[in-house]
């Protein structure tokens, strides 16, 4: 954020390049930045972004004059109109010119397409001084009433959940990084189908911004719970950065005490030379972790199995008998990424851009068993084959392109066109089958579970039609959307688990395979009635299908063999899954009214499907510990959305109160529960299905200001309350006996949750922060039966306090101190979450 009067050289930061190293090195990272964003706050403070159109109250501000830009930009502004709207914060970050607070305006993609949502967003600068910054979703921390499910630094599995829509909805938001999808729209889960978050870098990042509803015509229907746009920033001069940032996290938990530690390097730089611009960047990660799940036995409270002590009596979240006989995954995680994004002018008035990201990940788990045998006083994994489960290597590398053809006339039309694939080139998880009947050993043989050959490709032609200019009454906005998804996921039995080849002995343990596809068109006008109202409507024609599903699942019957290496005995069952197919129309329509340049007042109302994930529809797969079985037979699910906003803004901050409702019929909901299995051991088991209907309604309070009471002082917080209910379930069936779904909350939808912190910036060198987040009580049983808290697998209320110390030492170099979870709350959302958190980061810009 800006203070009056302040200006600043906009420097990409970027950690440490570091090499690639054999063992797990993470390789993703920058993501490039999209032409024309209008926000100079990405940029080098002497680049001019072109103007953004507001759809604010215009400021009654003199316009500075208008530098040439040496931009994609450039001959743009030459040939522009000489009435021009006044040019945004947004799109200049100076002073003057409508807000002193840059990340209260419109960001670009809303700007440009008219979009009817408000929004609320944070910028580079902001996150860079106030969030303690080791991951892109790092920066969405305080936003209200989101929630990013990040489990430890670096984890691949960070879902966004929103007001309505939970940790398992991975599906249910959209991601975007300018024009590429980083949402993994290939399933809706919080394990593989997580955004890609490593996709980006985070000093490409220029600001984030949040859309709440599917009210855009221009987004599927995924956008039921809000649209994510990380816009990103682009040099127009040489520039590098390093930064190196060190994570220390005490844990004390069940049997399991440790220090766990994470570094991480990073890198970037850029330049801009005449027609080209370009930033690449590179990030190394090293993060041992503390236990992601814990190994569970037993019906009777502190018992464990045949001949063992050490069972620590603990119950599940229902209320029944789960002893911790040891960690689950224990992992360490070596991750590579690195990312590189060029923009070339083709005209003045068209840009061209290509981004390419790699990714790579070894992370291993070694788990860790609380038992002693009573025998022979040795540690013993009491013939317990969840620790097997638990036990493995995984190496991923992964692929991203995206290219992208931009216009930006601002004349009669404009258009874009992009496109965008993503490619598992290796994904490939080893596992021992079992564990050898005493001791701590595991069997030789295995399993190999393979992902690589899973694939997604993205293409969107959008255009835009003024038709009496920028200023006039209407602006018609046209596209086509294709995507395609494809899963991979065999599953082969191994000689010798730890070094066999990729396919093992060739021999099918499970597989699945299967593909969908959607199609769309959509059309929006945004008519301007009267200066200060301005009525949006919409819609969108798409057809989905599924195709190619394919099972097999085995049936142990027995084995045979040694016991260091059981050979299984199993009937293969497989299964050729019916083909899907779904066409749809969605309307769209919202009415925005400026009370004065202050108030707003803005209704909204979205019809939208979200259609089955190809892994909901085909994955059958076990990841550590947890089993999970599709259902090849899932409807579309139908969202009918309403809300109200009424927003005061001034120059520094802004209040917005929103009231909402939402129905969802055919809710695609996931459920886990315990399965007891032959040995007397638990397996977590994931089962997929419809809910007839679903509502939730509620209301959101936010608060963001800069200078209350004295100058430099910024209070910003928020409070969201959701009144969520099952409408109808008829197929529900209980677990327990005696129980109904019908009337209970909707799972992973926590009736409140809030933030509030404040920020202290006596001079433009210091920052001090302390910030807070809570969440409320959630369930994850759709008859709301897991009433026991502070257990593994529960889903936990908790209040967490963060702090973060910025300092700028030189114009080149700064440096942050910072503890998240200052008092140390334990708190489960399944997992067990990190504990308090020491945070040193030193950053170099050159």
């Amino acid at each position: 954020m800006l203070s009056n009067g302040r200006k600043e050289s906009r420097r990409q930061e970027c950690p440490m390049l570091s090499r690639h190293a054999r063992r797990g090195v993470s390789v993703v990272a920058v993501q490039a930045a999209l032409l024309a964003s209008p926000s100079g706050v990405f940029a080098q403070s002497n680049s001019r972004e072109l103007p953004a159109v507001t759809v604010d109250a215009p400021a009654t501000v003199k316009l500075k004059p208008r530098k040439p830009m040496r931009t994609a930009a450039t001959g743009r502004n030459s040939a522009r109109p000489t009435a021009e709207r006044p040019t945004s914060v947004a799109a200049t970050d100076e002073q003057g010119t409508g807000s002193t607070r840059a990340s209260i305006d419109q960001p670009a993609a809303v700007v440009r397409y008219q979009l009817p949502q408000r929004t609320f967003g944070i910028t580079a600068k902001q996150a860079d001084e106030t969030v303690n910054l080791k991951d892109p979703e790092d920066a969405v921390k305080y936003m209200p009433s989101l929630f990013v499910r990040k489990r430890n630094d670096g984890d691949n599995q960070a879902v966004l959940a929103t007001r309505s829509w939970g940790l398992n909805s991975s599906a249910r938001t959209l991601i975007y990084y300018d024009d590429l999808l980083i949402s993994a729209l290939i399933g809706n889960n919080n394990s593989g189908a997580s955004p890609k978050w490593n996709l980006i870098s985070p000093e490409a990042i220029g600001r984030v911004d949040f859309l709440n509803g599917p009210f855009a015509a221009a987004y599927p229907g995924n956008s039921i719970g809000g649209v994510l746009l990380i816009t990103s920033r682009m040099p127009d001069k040489p520039f590098a950065v390093a930064k190196e940032t060190v994570s220390v996290m005490p844990w004390n938990q069940y049997g399991t005490k440790d220090t766990y530690m994470t570094s991480q390097t990073s890198a970037a730089a850029g330049n801009r030379d005449g027609k080209l611009s370009w930033f690449v960047s590179a990030n190394h990660l090293d993060s041992y972790q503390q236990p992601l799940t814990y190994t569970t036995f037993g019906t009777v409270f502190g018992v464990g199995p045949a001949n063992t002590s050490g069972a620590i009596g603990a119950w599940n979240r229902t209320g029944g008998v789960a002893n911790v006989i040891g960690t689950g995954a224990l992992a360490h995680s070596q991750q590579t990424s690195g990312n590189l994004r060029v923009a070339y002018d083709v005209s003045p008035l068209v840009q061209a851009t290509y981004s390419l990201g790699i990714w790579n990940n070894h992370q291993t788990s070694d788990p860790q068993t609380y038992l002693t045998s009573t025998l022979n006083g040795q540690p013993t994994f009491g013939g317990q084959g969840a620790f097997a489960n638990n036990k493995y290597t995984w190496d991923q590398t992964h692929l991203s392109n995206a290219v992208s053809l931009k216009s930006d006339t601002r004349g009669v039309f404009d258009f874009d066109l992009s496109a965008s694939s993503y490619n598992y080139l290796q994904d490939i998880l080893l596992n021992p089958f079992t564990v050898t009947p005493t001791g701590v050993g595991y069997s030789l043989n295995g399993k190999i579970t393979r992902n690589d050959g899973t694939n997604w490709q993205n293409a969107d032609a959008k255009g835009i039609w003024r038709p009496s200019g920028i200023d006039g009454l209407h602006e018609v906005s046209f596209g086509i959307h294709g995507d395609r998804y494809r899963l991979e996921n065999p599953v082969y039995l191994s000689s010798v688990w730890y070094a066999t080849s990729s396919t093992g002995t060739g021999q099918l343990f499970t597989t699945g395979v299967g593909e969908t596809r959607t199609g769309a068109l959509w059309l929006q006008d945004a008519w301007k009635i009267v200066p200060n109202l301005k009525l949006t409507v919409g819609g969108r024609l798409e057809t989905w299908r599924s195709l190619d599903g394919f099972n097999i699942n085995s049936n142990p019957t027995a084995t045979s063999g040694i016991p260091a290496a059981p050979i299984p005995v199993f009937v293969a069952v497989p299964k050729n899954q019916p083909g899907l197919n779904s066409t749809n129309f969605s309307p769209k329509a919202s009415l925005s009214y400026d009370l004065s340049k202050e108030w707003n007042v803005t209704a909204s109302f979205g019809e939208s499907y979200r259609y089955p994930t190809v892994t909901e529809l085909y994955q059958n797969i076990t990841v550590a510990g947890v089993a999970t079985f599709a259902n090849p037979n899932l409807k579309p699910e139908q969202d009918f959305t309403g809300e109200l906003n009424v927003e005061r803004k001034w120059n520094d901050g802004r209040v917005r109160l929103t009231l909402f409702k939402e129905r969802t019929n055919n809710a695609i909901i996931s459920q886990t529960t315990n399965v007891t299995n032959s040995t007397g051991g638990q397996t977590p088991t994931t089962t997929i299905g419809n809910v007839d209907a679903i509502r939730m309604q509620g209301i959101e309070l936010s608060v963001d200001k800069d200078n209350v009471l004295v100058n430099g002082l910024q209070v910003f917080g928020s409070v969201t309350y959701v009144d969520s209910r099952i409408l109808s379930d008829p197929t529900f069936v209980s677990t327990i006996g005696g129980t109904t779904a019908t009337g209970k909350r909707v799972p992973n939808v926590p009736e409140w949750r809030s933030t509030v912190g404040v920020t202290y910036r006596p001079n433009d060198n210091w920052a001090y922060t302390v910030a807070g987040r809570y969440t409320g009580k959630q369930y994850a049983t759709l008859d709301n039966t897991d009433t026991f808290a502070h257990v593994y697998q529960a889903f936990d209320p908790f209040l967490v306090f963060d702090m973060k110390i910025h300092y700028k030492a030189t114009q080149n170099f700064s440096f942050d101190f910072g503890i998240d979870n200052i008092f140390n709350a334990q708190y489960f959302l399944f997992h067990p979450f990190p504990g308090r958190t020491f945070v040193l980061a030193g950053k170099y810009s050159f």
